[in-house]
């Protein structure tokens, strides 16, 4: 499912719109085997990730405990309760890209964007995760940006990298 932005309020909270579509979503779904995953899945794919605000009001709305649902998202590798920004970045730090210079790519978002592993730029344009392998040993240092896999990146070239992301 492709990422659609909602509208947050005061404080990042989830403005009513976001609740109207979640509430779609869990009536699309109640009953159905398997209910509670689809509705995290569905609402991570609206919202982006999954916050406090969404999950009780999951609960509440599905009649399932609030452990039951955070069990479910702490389970699962793919949903998360942390923001991400429209592209996600993937420095690779196996080991061949490490030693040809991945954590000097990592230096270099961090020095020119603000990005520090596991964060989000002010903007929620890039997120940065690390990653240990992308598969591309003979193509290191490696970076990833939405599934476009980026060779023998050197620091100097990272900004143009990214300023060609929308």
């Amino acid at each position: 499912m492709q990422r659609r932005d909602i509208k947050h309020g005061i404080g990042g909270e989830i403005a009513e719109e976001g609740f109207q579509q979640i509430r779609k979503i869990i009536s699309e779904n109640r009953g159905k085997t398997g209910a509670l995953i689809r509705v995290l899945e569905q609402t991570q794919g609206v919202i982006g990730y999954l916050p406090p605000q969404a999950l009780e009001f999951i609960s509440r709305e599905l009649m399932v405990t609030l452990s039951e649902v955070y069990g479910i998202v702490t389970f699962y590798h793919f949903f998360t309760m942390i923001p991400k920004g429209r592209y996600i970045i993937q420095v690779c730090l196996g080991t061949s890209c490490y030693v040809k210079g991945g954590p000097r790519i990592v230096d270099a978002l961090e020095k020119d964007f603000g990005l520090e592993p596991g964060g989000i730029t002010l903007d929620s344009k890039f997120s940065l995760e690390m990653v240990r392998c992308l598969g591309c040993c003979g193509l290191s240092p490696v970076m990833a940006i939405g599934g476009n896999v980026h060779r023998r990146v050197k620091p100097r070239e990272v900004k143009g990298i990214l300023s060609s992301y929308e």
